[in-house]
């Protein structure tokens, strides 16, 4: 670059820039091009015409693509956004500032000069999401994975995967997620045996709510409860007979009685 801007340029008087290539161009063939080079004691034009011309590849008919750099920022759920497109980064970097470069096809990830991660260009407002970047408890989530998340729930017992079916039941079950994740952490926290009574209590009143839910294991309430015992009147300790209460009335006259009279 010195050599041209020096000895091609320098003290030329050009005007527009089809003068500049023109000149740029007898300067290699006839000036530059035909002096020998200190080190290889070749012409510069001897050496391009035998080694390099036939390894050339054709001329470009796109205009040359100028990549995007930036410097994203891991989040916690491991995603970072180049051009306003999220892309998954792989978990030991997460909270790390990376190098992005974005080219056409391609985004590429650098963590300290080192090439880390790889994803097809999106454009904005797209999502490149690897399952292989996240923990094996996480990558149900980060996927939308709502049938292995079903899966999940079953294992833990038959009435729980009932429970967990119940939750996903909507047009959008992905927006659920969090219930049954919350119904696994009760798993994990009062055991499958408690769980499972807990459920089939709230299955028989068709309660599908995990915050009830854990009401009810807080309170130990993990059976149904049993109805209140029929009331029975006890008898009077002076009861007496219905015949003490009638009053001494007449009794009525029959009509033959009362035709006599």
């Amino acid at each position: 670059m010195p050599g041209v801007r020096d000895d091609c340029f320098a003290g030329e008087v050009l005007t527009t820039l089809d003068d500049a290539r023109a000149w740029s161009r007898q300067w290699c063939l006839e000036d530059y091009g035909l002096r020998r080079h200190s080190r290889t004691q070749r012409r510069p034009l001897e050496h391009f015409h035998v080694e390099e011309q036939a390894l050339l590849l054709p001329a470009p008919t796109t205009p040359y693509d100028i990549p995007l750099w930036s410097e994203p920022k891991v989040g916690r759920d491991q995603l970072a956004v180049v051009a306003k497109a999220v892309y998954s980064i792989p978990h030991p970097h997460v909270g790390q500032r990376l190098t992005a470069r974005a080219d056409a096809p391609i985004v590429r990830f650098y963590a300290r000069g080192l090439l880390i991660k790889t994803h097809a260009r999106q454009g904005p407002g797209g999502r490149s999401i690897d399952a292989s970047d996240y923990p094996v408890e996480r990558s149900i989530y980060a996927m939308r994975n709502v049938d292995a998340l079903r899966r999940q729930a079953e294992a833990a017992g038959e009435v729980i995967g009932r429970y967990a079916t119940g939750l996903l039941e909507s047009p959008l079950p992905w927006t659920r997620m969090r219930r049954v994740y919350a119904l696994l952490g009760l798993v994990r926290r009062y055991g499958a045996t408690r769980v499972t009574d807990a459920c089939t209590v709230a299955l028989t009143a068709d309660m599908l709510d995990v915050k009830r839910l854990q009401r009810m294991l807080e309170q130990g309430l993990t059976a149904a409860p049993a109805p209140p015992p029929a009331r029975v009147i006890p008898l009077g300790r002076y009861l007496r007979p219905a015949t003490q209460f009638a009053l001494p009335l007449r009794p009525a006259a029959s009509s033959e009685e009362e035709e006599s009279q």
